[in-house]
């Protein structure tokens, strides 16, 4: 059974930028944020674009978190999991430097991409939905739309 729900990947794609966890070699955290996560077949994955510290961390110990949230509806997921810096050649390692390539633009070094094989998803939701007015996802999504000072698109114009 797929642990990455059709909610997850929603918020994964929509969201854009994520926070990577791992562990430095004197066991102090090492946070970093990407925003090259993607999922493929139940699968997570990140190109390393700057970060070889994360690498680095990966290589000697393959644990790893990832939060994802939309800032707006103040919601989102943490997947946790072993991750493993794919070879040069690898059919994953390809497809994610395209997709970076494609969406950033060819100038994008990716020098590593890393598969996260996902063994616990966890929903992460502010303590601003136990409160106030404010408490539905829409309520929230309005009040920090408006907080950010970021307009909704109008969906015509867009056509």
């Amino acid at each position: 059974m797929p642990i990455l729900t059709a909610d997850m990947l929603d918020i994964i794609q929509r969201t854009i930028l994520s926070f990577v966890a791992t562990v430095n070699k004197d066991g102090s955290p090492n946070l970093s944020p990407k925003a090259s996560l993607i999922a493929r077949n139940d699968t997570l994955f990140f190109a390393d674009i700057a970060s070889p510290q994360t690498i680095k961390n990966i290589r000697r110990n393959p644990e790893i978190s990832i939060n994802v949230v939309d800032v707006f509806s103040r919601r989102g997921y943490r997947f946790n999991g072993r991750a493993t810096v794919l070879p040069v050649g690898d059919v994953d390692r390809e497809f994610v430097a395209e997709w970076v390539w494609r969406t950033n633009g060819s100038d994008y070094p990716v020098d590593h991409v890393v598969r996260i094989d996902v063994r616990e998803a966890l929903p992460l939701l502010s303590p601003a939905y136990r409160f106030g007015e404010r408490a539905s996802e829409e309520a929230l999504r309005e009040a920090y739309m408006t907080k950010y000072g970021v307009q909704k698109r109008d969906q015509n114009a867009l056509k």
